[in-house]
């Protein structure tokens, strides 16, 4: 059984780290969140398509560096924005019956088996995941009946036009011949072009009780990490040799923060060093990242190779090694 990836956006509430980095290749508790959404796939899923845009090449060489456990890779790239739609017809030839498409960057703990095992005894042509939220106003939202079948489903209404507070949570189940259905050769929004006119076909709504966050936005991502520790999915939370204070924390290869402390909720690239005095907490810092002694780093974003000056104070603070405009 085959994924169907969708990796898109050009990451701009997480810039400027996301001028060098697709966003879903931000580690978050001690991983890359593309591989952390890829962990929701059962053992039945062995084969995913990444449908890819933006720092497609980067994506790419990833992958082959660092193959997923259990799953064969192929990606596919667009030459230009083509939506979710057209990024899925772009890259969906030949794919099985059915599919799973995932979005890249939704955390959750969502039980894809039990997704799978719904669709099935339904005779679904297509089954979303859904969870529900106070504020639909950036998602998509279904309007259910009682045996859960989509009636209705409208793309980031207004609030007094939201149908239910159930959205599309960013998993879904799908016959391939949706495809089919989607224009080729031009950027086509899946949800509002093509989902509503299926609805007569049998789409039902999976409701989901977990956890689930759309890590977009720096503050977004720093939740979706401590989601992950919280469930036990960011390694085994020891800090660093010789440093003190919380976990739990995720630490690369190399890391070197003697007579450094740390708050909760960090993850350390590899060859990251934190000097002594200095102090991380609820924040990430990547691969080969320098932070001087006697700083402070709360609620960050550090990027790859990033210099952070001795004594300062970082909050809330995106950073990368050579900012651009």
């Amino acid at each position: 059984m085959q994924a169907l990836v969708l990796i898109g956006g050009f990451g701009t509430r997480l810039r400027p780290v996301t001028y060098e980095l697709p966003k879903q290749l931000i580690p978050i508790a001690g991983k890359p969140m593309l591989y952390h959404v890829l962990d929701l796939l059962p053992r039945e899923v062995d084969r995913a398509v990444f449908a890819t845009g933006y720092k497609a090449d980067v994506i790419e060489a990833y992958v082959r560096a660092h193959p997923p456990p259990h799953l064969q890779v192929t990606t596919v790239s667009e030459a230009e924005p083509l939506g979710t739609g057209g990024g899925m017809r772009n890259a969906g030839d030949g794919i099985g019956d059915p599919f799973v498409l995932l979005n890249s960057d939704v955390i959750s703990d969502a039980d894809v088996a039990g997704l799978l095992a719904f669709h099935r005894a339904k005779g679904a042509y297509g089954t979303m995941l859904l969870h529900e939220v106070e504020d639909t106003r950036p998602y998509g939202v279904a309007a259910l009946d009682p045996n859960d079948r989509i009636e209705r489903f409208v793309e980031k209404p207004e609030p007094r036009d939201a149908p239910s507070h159930w959205i599309n949570a960013g998993v879904a189940v799908w016959s391939e011949t949706v495809l089919a259905g989607i224009p080729k050769g031009r950027a086509v929004s899946f949800e509002r072009e093509i989902v509503p006119g299926t609805l007569g076909r049998g789409v039902y709504g999976f409701r989901s009780a977990g956890f689930w966050e759309d890590a977009g936005t720096p503050e977004r991502l720093l939740r979706a990490q401590r989601l992950l520790f919280d469930a036990g999915r960011g390694g085994d939370g020891s800090l660093p040799a010789a440093s003190t204070g919380l976990g739990p924390a995720a630490v690369g290869r190399g890391v070197d923060a003697r007579g450094a402390s740390f708050g909760p909720y960090v993850t350390l690239g590899d060859g990251v060093v934190v000097e002594r005095d200095a102090h991380v907490e609820n924040s990430v810092v990547m691969d080969g990242a320098f932070i001087g002694a006697g700083a402070t780093v709360v609620g960050s974003l550090i990027g790859p190779k990033a210099r952070l000056s001795a004594g300062g104070r970082y909050e809330g603070a995106v950073i990368a090694a050579e900012p651009r405009p």
